[in-house]
């Protein structure tokens, strides 16, 4: 019943749906900008999941602007997020219109929507009308598309009519080829990226990309000048390839021997092992080879003496004893003055025509000098059993070198 005060007025509008959304005592208003409010009525519902939970208060156009702006009365209870979503949606077919509010689905905000708070036309959508549905629908049953959709779907028949297995073996390509690609996806946005790192960098360098190009220019003049040198060079290179394989075809034979022989010389090197690179060394140090360091030491030369008698002599050569003749000079001097405590050994026999031998050793000088009698002539040998009182002392020999 609808009751008229005397200062006041209800319109019809004002009055609540039955089974409407209970607001409560403490209700809090919001602004939804909707860029299409068609049909959408004050009191409609306001829902959360599907459960009312408010009502459209009013909608208006504002000042300057290009929008619908709606009222919502929301019972104080319901608690939404600062960036809630509004969606203008359809109960049914034919049913009314009401505003669906939603919390985003990423990145919702922790504050709560307050009261007089706005949500903007970022964040608002509508469905389809079913006005929308049903002219679209017209559009395409009334000599729109069904025409090239029969023409679309006879020519599709008469292509696959008889060809199942070859489309049935493309598809299963297709879907290894889609296969291949999501598991080098990857690999594949790896190579986008570097493409697009690529035609970042010759963006910057574009300068340098023109001056290449406009110097470029000339020396593509310059093989079109010559386009016909380069094509006789072709021609007799083609020539000398044809020349080259008669000749080898022709010493075929040669060159699979020589290389066969040449294989048993690289065989022999190959055995040498270490022996050439030691005899390599040695050959380019010729005559002063790595030794030689060892041997001289400051103004003399160190080495071994060998010495073969002649054949036919039986003369024992007294052993030589190293010494360092600047250090045991005076035990050389000694030593030469000194008697001999034993017998000596058997000298060599003289040699025909040879000075005769002299009667005593001089004592040495400056370096010590090897001296001894000579065996007379006709003697061969020593008696071995004891010493010519006569005869001079013999000093052992000393090999020294200076």
């Amino acid at each position: 019943m609808v009751l008229a005060a005397g200062c006041s007025q209800v319109s019809v509008e004002q009055l609540p749906l039955p089974g409407g959304a209970s607001l409560g005592s403490h209700p809090y208003t919001v602004h939804v900008q909707l860029e299409n409010a068609l049909n959408l009525v004050p009191q409609a519902a306001v829902r959360v999941n599907d459960v009312p939970v408010g009502r459209v208060k009013k909608i208006s156009l504002p000042d300057n602007a290009w929008y619908a702006d709606a009222t919502l009365l929301i019972n104080g209870d319901v608690k939404l997020p600062a960036n809630a979503t509004a969606n203008l949606e359809q109960s049914s077919l034919l049913g009314e219109k009401y505003i669906k509010l939603a919390a985003p689905a990423e990145n919702a905000s922790p504050q709560r929507l307050a009261n007089g708070a706005t949500i903007p036309l970022e964040r608002t959508k509508r469905n389809a009308d079913t006005e929308e549905v049903f002219g679209a629908l017209s559009m395409l049953l009334s000599g729109g598309g069904l025409p090239q959709i029969r023409t679309i779907t006879r020519e599709l028949n008469r292509t696959l009519n008889g060809r199942e297995p070859q489309i049935r073996d493309s598809l299963e390509q297709l879907g290894k080829l889609t296969g291949t690609l999501n598991t080098n996806r990857q690999a594949i946005v790896d190579a986008l990226d570097g493409l697009n790192r690529l035609s970042s960098t010759v963006a910057a360098r574009r300068g340098q990309v023109d001056t290449v190009l406009t110097d470029l220019s000339p020396g593509l003049q310059v093989l079109s000048d010559q386009r016909g040198e380069l094509v006789t060079m072709l021609q007799k290179l083609d020539h000398l390839s044809k020349v080259a394989t008669g000749v080898l075809e022709q010493s075929r034979d040669n060159t699979v021997a020589d290389l066969n022989s040449l294989s048993v010389v690289l065989q022999k090197l190959a055995d040498s092992g270490r022996d050439l690179p030691k005899s390599l060394q040695i050959l380019f140090t010729y005559p002063f080879t790595d030794e030689m360091t060892k041997a001289v030491k400051g103004d003399y030369l160190n080495g071994y003496l060998t010495v073969i008698a002649a054949p036919g002599n039986d003369c024992v050569i007294p052993p030589v004893k190293e010494t360092d003749p600047k250090k045991n000079a005076p035990k050389l001097r000694a030593l030469a003055q000194t008697p001999p405590a034993g017998p000596l050994p058997t000298p060599c026999p003289a040699v025909s025509g040879s000075a005769p031998a002299p009667k005593a050793s001089p004592a040495p000088t400056t370096t010590p000098q090897q001296v001894g009698p000579s065996a007379p002539a006709g003697n061969t040998g020593g008696s071995g059993g004891g010493t010519d009182p006569n005869r001079p002392a013999l000093p052992l020999p000393t090999l020294g070198g200076n």
